[in-house]
């Protein structure tokens, strides 16, 4: 949660900085924003951005909470790593990111799009992946923090006054982070708690889905206050 908090107050700081400086007759304007589409997986994202704060300031600060479902990785893998060399049972596996973003959005020229943004800033992504073994008596999470960076090119399309339609193509990247299940953690440093045998982070990376070079490509509306 103090990942999350830091995110968040420190688009709270960046807002109330460029208030602090607005010196336009104009009103600042808010947008709330939902898009849906491809995040490595099928994913869903919400997102406030906040415009005209001072006259002349070409930036447009954006908060963001995505979540996604994605691919968890190799259940026999992660089993053999995390808990033990058992095969007995069935299977079944899901995993999800929770995704905190804080983008600069800047006005850009691109082909003929009329209102084309590029956008860049900072991520945190939670992930989860659960392997349960129907039949094995196994039922196991693995989790892990992220930090990472993103960006990309969106473009609007107006529908009404107050309406757009948006369409988002972006690339994320996250920076390795401690895989930890059960009472076994493996973490890029070698730092590892209860290791399996001869088992490494490397080999718990290649068991597990979490997430790293993430493309977006996302459609939705947004709506101006």
């Amino acid at each position: 949660m103090r990942a999350i908090s830091m995110i968040v107050t420190a688009g709270l700081m960046l807002a109330t900085s460029l208030a602090a400086q607005s010196g336009s007759p104009s009103p600042a304007e808010f947008t709330a924003g939902l898009q849906l589409g491809y995040a490595s997986g099928f994913g869903i994202q919400v997102h406030g951005t906040a415009a005209g704060f001072a006259d002349g300031f070409p930036l447009r600060p954006r908060f963001g909470i995505g979540y996604a479902s994605v691919e968890p990785g190799r259940a026999l893998d992660a089993r053999r790593v995390f808990i033990n060399n058992n095969t007995n049972g069935t299977p079944e596996e899901r995993a999800r990111v929770w995704n905190f973003k804080l983008d600069l959005l800047f006005p850009v020229e691109v082909l003929a799009l009329r209102r084309a943004y590029a956008f860049g800033g900072v991520r945190h992504a939670r992930f989860n992946a659960n392997f349960r073994f129907v039949g094995g008596n196994e039922d196991f999470d693995v989790r892990s923090k992220h930090w990472g960076l993103g960006g990309g090119l969106e473009s609007y399309f107006g529908v009404s006054p107050r309406v757009d339609m948006v369409f988002t193509a972006g690339l994320e990247y996250f920076f390795a982070s401690t895989l930890t299940a059960h009472d076994t953690a493996y973490s890029p440093d070698g730092d590892d708690v209860n290791p399996r045998e001869d088992y490494t982070y490397a080999d718990a990376d290649a068991a597990v889905g979490q997430p790293k070079l993430a493309p977006n490509l996302l459609m939705g509306f947004s709506y101006r206050f």
